[in-house]
């Protein structure tokens, strides 16, 4: 299909909470752009709210596995949760440290209605929690300390984009 333009910050579409995908839904289209989106260097996941879709369904690209989940459910979360620097393609341009998990786990469906399980550590954690959150109508930058989060709205709010 096609690369997607990512929706930014301000975008009511990133604070809705997204509609599941029901089995009669043809999102073919929708997961061939979250795809292609996804694919460009430097994207670790891609949520269709991001391409203005209100669906629950997202892309990931880490360590060379590119994938997609329909209907993703956090179903774990374990560890002691860790600082991380973090970034988001809808807030261009900043990375902020948050407290995440180190190791998460997601169930959801292919396009075929078949079970698909995507776990890991590290980034891959990281993208699982970062991409439900967004299909939940939350940002990375909500999770940040308090302080540190308005440190970052005034950065977004002074940016070039906003």
């Amino acid at each position: 299909m096609t690369e997607r333009q990512i929706r930014i910050f301000g975008d009511p579409v990133l604070k809705t909470v997204s509609d599941p995908i029901r089995p009669t839904d043809d999102v073919t289209g929708l997961v061939a752009d979250l795809l292609d989106t996804v694919k460009i260097p430097g994207r670790a996941g891609v949520a269709a709210p991001q391409i203005g879709v209100n669906q629950r369904a997202f892309s990931y690209n880490v360590d060379g596995q590119i994938g997609y989940i329909i209907n993703p459910v956090l179903v774990e979360l374990s560890g002691e949760p860790e600082l991380v620097d973090e970034g988001c393609l809808s807030v261009p341009g900043f990375y902020f440290e948050r407290l995440r998990y180190p190791f998460a786990r997601v169930t959801g469906v292919d396009l075929d209605g078949n079970p698909v399980e995507l776990s890991g550590d590290g980034v891959m954690a990281q993208a699982l929690q970062h991409e439900t959150d967004h299909l939940d109508g939350k940002l990375y930058i909500e999770g940040l300390e308090k302080g540190l989060r308005r440190e970052a709205m005034t950065a977004i709010r002074n940016s070039d984009w906003f």
